[in-house]
């Protein structure tokens, strides 16, 4: 039986239905590319290098506080009051009471990364995204778009950042800072 609230006008709602995730766990890149291109397809696949990888992958986030009106994307980070949040119509990403521009190209970065936070974006599928032509996939273009969005997100003062898998690509991801004190 499906509650009301559940139901969509065709039945119900398909984001409740569950859905096939390959994992796969080696910490070879090349076997993470392989296995990549051989599954490619099939389902959604999760590579991770190591069994704690999967674990932070896999944790359930915390509560994201409401984002103001408007097209909005947040990803949710260690703290609350670290909740980074994509403004698309004023490009602009905040944290907290901080708030900076984006350029486009950095906002288009950003954004592509939200849309699958998990997921390990080849250079040349950001390249694509981003820039949006086809004949030029060049990684430098990335790798400079990805280190001014590093120093923007650190200014923000955002758990959130752009992770190099090597072999791989990128992926956005939520590091919580460590915090020194006495037990």
């Amino acid at each position: 039986m499906v509650d009301d609230d559940e139901m969509t006008p065709d039945g119900p709602d398909p984001a409740d239905e569950p859905f096939p995730l390959l994992i796969a766990v080696t910490a070879s890149p090349t076997e993470r590319i392989r296995l990549a291109e051989r599954l490619d397809g099939i389902a959604p696949l999760l590579l991770v290098a190591d069994l704690d990888e999967l674990r932070r992958l896999i944790t359930a986030p915390q509560q994201v506080p409401d984002a103001p009106a408007g097209p909005a994307t947040a990803l949710p980070a260690a703290s609350p009051d670290n909740t980074l949040v994509i403004d698309s119509g004023r490009s602009t990403a905040r944290c907290g009471e901080r708030e900076i521009e984006l350029t486009r190209l950095e906002h288009d970065l950003l954004t592509c990364l939200t849309t699958e936070p998990v997921r390990v974006w080849s250079y040349a599928e950001l390249h694509r995204s981003v820039w949006r032509d086809e004949g030029r996939e060049r990684k430098a273009d990335v790798q400079s778009l990805v280190k001014r969005l590093r120093r923007k997100l650190h200014q923000l003062g955002t758990d959130a950042t752009i992770d190099a898998v090597r072999g791989v690509g990128l992926r956005l991801a939520a590091h919580q800072q460590p915090r020194l004190g006495r037990a």
